[in-house]
């Protein structure tokens, strides 16, 4: 130390670290947009790219909107998340795009009805490719070709329902004609499959579909919670892929996937093939929750895990964003259960309760309306460990995990010392006896076991500590046991005294 007269003074590290601040069910959905419907600009560059979204408006500017859901399956998020329940934020990736998932329409004549033609949706008007033109004949032997201008001969919009409207300008060049040559791009949604959604990694090095989930943390400072495909997690292949993106995000962080189980023929369109289906196809891990089968409301059908999603944010909210409570027993935005083929399914106690016993959630139309109806994970009734069966236990191991991560991360490759031990001791402790005192969990605590950390290990630079918690059960039976108590009838005498 250099030679110093007077007074000096230094910091020391805090001794308690508060956990980090993080959503307990952030949603991620892959899917499709209807992009050429969005206001912003550079909307037609949205894909495969993960974008932060806080509100209705701002999920409509970026990636437009439309009610063919079976089409543009992130519309139907957009609309159940923010207008049905209220929630935010949420992460959102198109994988549609405009660039591969298209049609070209060459010189197709249409006849021009009171100025306008209905070029129908999926039009591409923002595509320079766009070109309105009319064939006419100089001599018997050759035709030219003249092409009209945007603005001066014809403008083309969007209507309400997304519809390409081609309308003549009245004192244009089109203004007589009845007939006109279009040329133009068509968006192809229905040329999507699974391999878009499931994504991968491009010859440039870019990730696409499901494995932009890893983006999410390093470009939001966000951890996933909840991950959902609205109409392909029906896909068995599409399902594996979240579920194992689900356990291992960045290779530290843990999340759920929220899957359905498809209710058409080839799926299970009555609920006693919804096991069979279940087993057969492999949805059967703690990281998954089951979902069969369709809801509606009004004329809107929902894939259930849509909904399921944006009622677990929101029980999650009631609750200081802290999982600890299952979304069973509360209610959804529906008024009926469909098939697929739009079929009112209408499940009793017994038959919803057959399907809970399988690991597989429903929806009942019970006391208090239409309600979820499932504590259980898709491991059950293969597994039975409490942690891994229960919704809300599983994400709370989930929780408390990520909250590990994130706020013992500032203390990597500190100095092993008794006061970073302490530190990390002490602070966690506290956290959890936090919990505890709200009845978040019904207690905890954090030890740094001696059999846990050989010497070797410290010396290689290794730290384990041991975390004990429990989250309570969900109250998935309640009984009242009733019995005649013949002592009673002894009140009979006292009437007379």
């Amino acid at each position: 130390m250099a030679f110093y007269h007077g007074v000096s003074t230094r910091e020391v590290p805090t001794s308690l670290i508060p956990p980090a601040q993080m959503e307990s069910g952030l949603p991620v959905i892959v899917g499709t947009a209807p992009i050429h419907l969005a206001s912003d600009e550079d909307a037609l560059n949205n894909v495969n790219k993960p974008k932060l979204i806080y509100s209705y408006d701002e999920a409509v500017l970026q990636f437009g909107f439309s009610k063919d859901w079976e089409k543009y399956t992130l519309c139907e998020f957009i609309y159940s998340q923010f207008a049905l329940y209220a929630m935010s934020p949420c992460v959102l990736i198109n994988v549609l795009d405009p660039n591969k998932h298209k049609e070209k329409i060459t010189a197709k004549e249409f006849n021009i009805t009171d100025g306008e033609i209905n070029l129908g949706a999926d039009v591409l008007i923002l595509d320079s490719s766009f070109e309105a033109a009319s064939i006419v004949s100089e001599d018997d032997e050759t035709e030219s070709k003249v092409i009209y201008k945007l603005d001066e001969d014809y403008t083309i919009d969007y209507d309400d329902d997304g519809n390409a409207i081609f309308s003549v300008i009245e004192d244009g060049a089109l203004a007589n004609k009845a007939t006109v040559s279009l040329t133009y791009t068509k968006l192809k949604p229905e040329n999507i499959t699974s391999n878009d959604i499931i994504g991968g990694v491009t010859r440039d090095g870019d990730y696409t579909g499901l494995e932009l989930i890893n983006s999410v943390f390093p470009k939001f400072r966000l951890v996933p919670g909840l991950l959902g495909c609205p109409k392909w997690s029906e896909k068995p292949e599409v399902a594996a892929v979240m579920r194992a993106k689900a356990e291992n995000i960045n290779g530290i962080f843990s999340a759920v996937s929220v899957v359905d189980i498809p209710s058409d023929s080839e799926g299970a369109d009555v609920y006693t093939e919804v096991p069979e289906w279940k087993n057969r196809n492999n949805y059967m891990l703690a990281s998954q929750i089951v979902c069969w089968p369709k809801i509606k409301l009004g004329d809107d059908v929902y894939h259930f895990s849509t909904q399921l999603i944006g009622l677990m944010n929101s029980v999650d909210h009631d609750n200081e964003d802290i999982p600890y409570e299952s979304p069973s027993n509360h209610s959804l935005q529906m008024n009926a259960c469909v098939n697929a083929a739009g079929k009112e399914i209408d499940l009793g106690l017994d038959q919803a309760n057959y399907l809970n016993s399988q690991g597989i959630t429903t929806a009942l139309n019970w006391q208090g309306g239409w309600k979820a109806w499932n504590n259980r994970t898709a491991v059950y009734p293969a597994v039975t460990d409490v942690k891994d069966t229960f919704i809300p236990i599983r994400r709370m191991f989930c929780w408390i995990r990520n909250e590990f991560i994130l706020t013992f991360w500032q203390k990597v490759d500190a100095p092993i010392t008794p006061r970073l031990i302490k530190t990390i001791v002490n602070s966690f402790n506290i956290r959890l006896n936090g919990l505890a005192a709200r009845e978040f969990i019904l207690g905890g605590r954090i030890e740094f076991q001696t059999t846990e950390n050989p010497i070797t290990d410290l010396m290689d630079g290794h730290l384990r500590f041991h975390i004990y918690f429990t989250p309570p059960s969900p109250a998935e039976q309640i009984t009242g046991i009733f019995e005649y108590d013949p002592a009673y009838v002894e009140t009979l005498f006292a009437a007379v005294k």
